[in-house]
């Protein structure tokens, strides 16, 4: 990560002011709400997006057994936040997709952005351990919709 405001500014990026920012400078063009495959193949990726996503992977198979247990401490679930808000920095950094994928990406981001947020409090702390399962879901679907030679889907405890 470069800086901290380059954090701030994936944040600010991935939040729904941000999404509705993005619509109005598109002039009456909506953005993608739901992911979709590529003329029914998955859409490419770049090493900086693998990377991130590996490590967003990483995070989840760590975090999601104690979350589910209910043995997660608060600062289990900070530390994952933070990763994973390094993770969308490091995205928005660095990841260089066509725009009709970087499109199907941001919808991606949005769900672990909201995810990473949940996890750490800021929607309640009952909250936390479902945006550790947020997370997970918004990783499994990049699998679905994105080309990542061995990318194993995250198994979902329920």
């Amino acid at each position: 990560m470069k800086s901290p405001i380059a954090l701030l500014l994936a944040l600010a990026l991935t939040s729904p002011l941000a999404a509705l920012a993005a619509d109005a400078h598109d002039h009456g063009k909506p953005g993608p709400h739901k992911l979709t495959l590529n003329a029914g193949k998955k859409w490419g990726t770049d090493e900086a997006l693998r990377k991130a996503m590996s490590g967003v992977q990483a995070a989840v198979a760590q975090t999601l057994p104690a979350a589910h247990a209910g043995k997660a401490s608060a600062a289990d679930y900070d530390t994952f936040g933070k990763e994973i808000e390094a993770r969308i920095a490091y995205m928005v950094e660095n990841c260089k997709l066509d725009p009709k994928a970087d499109a199907q990406l941001h919808i991606i981001v949005a769900d672990l952005a909201s995810g990473a947020e949940a996890a750490q409090g800021k929607h309640g702390e009952k909250k936390r351990a479902a945006g550790v399962v947020k997370v997970a879901q918004a990783a499994n679907a990049y699998g679905k919709h994105f080309d990542h030679a061995g990318w194993q889907a995250i198994k979902m405890p329920h």
